[in-house]
């Protein structure tokens, strides 16, 4: 049975469901495709600081709460760490729910619902009262399922997460909706090692890693596969718009400097780039954005190469 309202009815509801998200003590607040606020209610925006006409994107609205010691208590030596992995899990589902402790005490369970077309809804509530003991056990094990998805060193999705999420993407409809699968290999990355040092080197793929996460829609998923090989999924996107996405990445690549020590160092990555067919299995995606990438590496590196 459908539950879509008439149109008629849909607008005359719409004041009284407006008028009630915006007096209800709960957060709310909506976010569009690429992560940026376009709506919240006062009390989301008391919480995180926010000015009545304030949209910024959701990475640079929990950089500012964490400089101001305000919102989500982040007990991290590493912030942009987990900035990068929380952004790396966040929307890549259509309902989740996450359980984050406040600076002021509060305990809060947040929800996140994402539409089709990628917009986010988020909806937030005190759950303090629940109690300190299960507050524990279930922070806990919040704690587990994020290292068990994360990729250590990163902070971005591990080779199981984003194999998983892969898997998802090719269970749509791929005529209606076209997916682009890349893999991404750092060029001459033993020759960083062998030169600068595993800690260089080790601070270049989270430099990569903070890159690809910045350069991505919400809704698009990355992980590191192992080694210096990083996997990225576009849904909803043709290969012509694939390319132009992994193109950004890549001259961002070129612009980066990230060891403070050689301020002159830079580095570069290939990236073999397909869309995927009806029908086909991870192993044959995978297989063409592996060849893909060879191409890239064989025919001078620091470019993108695509199998179709």
């Amino acid at each position: 049975m459908s539950t879509t309202l008439p149109t008629a009815l849909l607008m005359h509801l719409l004041p009284q469901i407006l008028a009630l998200l915006t007096g209800t003590p709960c957060v709310v607040a909506l976010f569009d495709e690429r992560d940026v606020l376009r709506w919240a209610n006062p009390a989301f925006r008391a919480l995180f600081g926010l000015s009545a006409d304030a949209q910024p994107s959701w990475m640079d609205m929990m950089r500012a709460n964490h400089r101001q010691s305000q919102a989500t208590a982040v007990q991290t030596d590493d912030f942009e760490h987990w900035l990068t992995s929380a952004a790396s899990r966040r929307g890549k589902q259509p309902f989740r729910k996450i359980e984050a402790d406040l600076v002021d005490g509060r305990w809060m369970l947040m929800t996140e619902t994402v539409g089709a077309d990628g917009w986010m809804l988020c909806f937030g509530t005190d759950i303090t009262d629940l109690g300190q003991d299960q507050r524990q056990l279930r922070a806990a094990h919040d704690l587990a399922v994020r290292a068990s998805q994360s990729d250590a060193l990163t902070g971005i999705g591990n080779r199981a997460f984003v194999l998983a999420r892969l898997r998802g993407l090719l269970a749509r409809d791929l005529v209606a909706q076209p997916l682009c699968v890349g893999l991404a290999d750092l060029d001459h990355f033993k020759r960083i090692n062998d030169q600068r040092g595993h800690l260089a080197g080790d601070q270049v793929l989270c430099d990569f890693a903070r890159l690809l996460q910045g350069h991505l829609r919400r809704n698009d998923v990355c992980g590191r596969i192992g080694g210096e090989e990083f996997l990225i999924a576009l849904p909803d996107t043709p290969l012509t718009a694939g390319r132009e996405q992994i193109e950004r990445l890549l001259e961002a690549v070129r612009q980066s400097r990230p060891l403070v020590d050689a301020p002159g160092f830079g580095y570069s990555s290939s990236c073999g780039l397909v869309q995927v067919r009806p029908g086909e299995s991870v192993e044959a995606v995978l297989g063409r954005a592996d060849a893909a990438m060879y191409d890239a590496k064989r025919t001078g590196r620091d470019r993108i190469c695509s199998a179709d």
